[in-house]
């Protein structure tokens, strides 16, 4: 906490509602002299968010690796034995997720990830520093996976402007690069899962999707807050290059 908002203590008053019966805790955070309004609404929705207790108890990187499976709870993509590639992997909740899913640490799947910043290591995941953006990336992933991917993972998001029309062009682009990625590496039946903003998923995208997988959808899982405008592409069944003429 110190790292984001500076040195100082972080205050709690915790409030106990009224009534009988059972009753749970809410924490509020007193405002510190130097952290911001939206500093202070932050760590107080963190404390007080269930999954990001649950993460901490069962030893998961962040409250996303709920989203992940959620979503793998409903559609069953993430197989026993399966490759997986994770895009922007850090801090790794997704990773963790994949590699307790396809067997990972048992050398039944492999999990692959990725990003432009360094992580931590997890057991079963194979994780490279680099820019999936620059050429040459995907040349390099079939060796470290084994062979084309299954599954392609992207929880990615630039960072916030505050502005909604720029924050979903921006998360946009990341998503339509992604897509681009795991055309050069998926194989045959793969499955894509990216995050999107709500806003409007461009047509062009969509179309392209919906060219290369027998079927895409957006998916909300319960791990996304309420008031979050995130959603899920969840594009299954991926056609391959042959399937549109292209070598």
């Amino acid at each position: 906490m110190a790292g984001r908002f500076g040195p100082g203590v972080v205050k709690q008053k915790v409030v106990k509602p009224k009534g009988g019966g059972e009753r749970s805790l809410k924490v509020r955070v007193k405002r510190a002299r130097r952290r911001s309004l939206s500093s202070k609404l932050w760590l107080e929705r963190q404390l007080n968010d269930p999954y990001v207790a649950r993460a901490r108890r069962e030893g998961l990187r962040s409250r996303a690796a709920y989203k992940l499976a959620e979503i793998d709870d409903k559609h069953r993509f993430l197989k026993p034995g399966a490759r997986v590639l994770d895009l922007g992997s850090a801090p790794g909740g997704w990773s963790q997720v994949a590699a307790r899913r396809v067997g990972a640490a048992d050398g039944r799947g492999r999990v692959v990830a990725i990003d432009v910043i360094e992580m931590e290591p997890i057991a079963g995941v194979t994780f490279a520093r680099l820019d999936f953006l620059e050429p040459g990336s995907p040349e390099r992933l079939p060796a470290l996976l084994g062979g084309p991917a299954d599954v392609v993972l992207s929880d990615m998001a630039a960072n916030a402007t505050g502005h909604k029309r720029t924050d979903h062009l921006k998360i946009m682009a990341l998503v339509e690069a992604a897509a681009e990625f795991a055309r050069e590496i998926l194989a045959p039946g793969g499955v894509l899962v990216a995050k999107v903003l709500q806003g409007g998923t461009e047509s062009a995208l969509l179309a392209t999707l919906r060219r290369d997988y027998s079927s895409v959808r957006h998916v909300k899982p319960a791990a996304s807050r309420a008031d979050s405008a995130e959603l899920y592409l969840l594009a299954t069944g991926f056609r391959g290059r042959a399937a549109r003429g292209e070598p």
